[in-house]
């Protein structure tokens, strides 16, 4: 059975950046299953499994814009430190909610001064290629559950 929209594909892969280091890779005892053509990964990733079948490996290098696209730097800025609650210890790497002009938005704080903390709000790997080393595991239906909700369950019909 080969991957295509509409089936469970499951894979073992391992991501690198441009200079080979590793960012990212499923566990032996873990490999990821997705329902292909949900959006559920990275398109570019997408179309390099469509038409695989199990036992197939491939190597996919995907640019910026078919991955988390490109960095924007307004999404970049500087926030007064009064801004936080008082005392909170706000340090480079942590993640929370902003609410923007276009609704909820998940930043990372990449600096922390006396009187500012940088923030950005872009995803960690927008303007980046993306390489993929995989192996399919597995292809197979969804269940009517899956397919309806867009998403793989995990064993018993739990979510993942």
């Amino acid at each position: 059975m080969e991957i295509m929209d509409g089936r469970v594909a499951t894979i073992h892969y391992t991501l690198t950046d441009d200079d080979g280091i590793v960012i990212d890779k499923s566990a032996p005892e873990a490999p990821l299953s997705y329902l292909h053509g949900a959006g559920n990964i990275v398109p570019g990733l997408e179309q390099a499994l469509t038409g695989k079948q199990p036992g197939d490996t491939l190597t996919a290098e995907v640019p910026p814009e078919l991955a988390y696209g490109p960095r924007h730097e307004q999404l970049v800025q500087q926030v007064a430190r009064a801004a936080f609650p008082e005392g909170a210890d706000i340090s480079p790497g942590m993640q929370f909610e902003a609410h923007g002009d276009r609704g909820p938005l998940v930043v990372m704080v990449t600096e922390v001064g006396e009187a500012e903390v940088t923030i950005d709000g872009n995803h960690p790997l927008a303007g980046r290629t993306l390489h993929f080393a995989v192996e399919v595991a597995g292809v197979r239906e969804p269940t009517a559950d899956e397919l309806s909700h867009g998403h793989v369950h995990g064993p018993g019909g739990a979510h993942d």
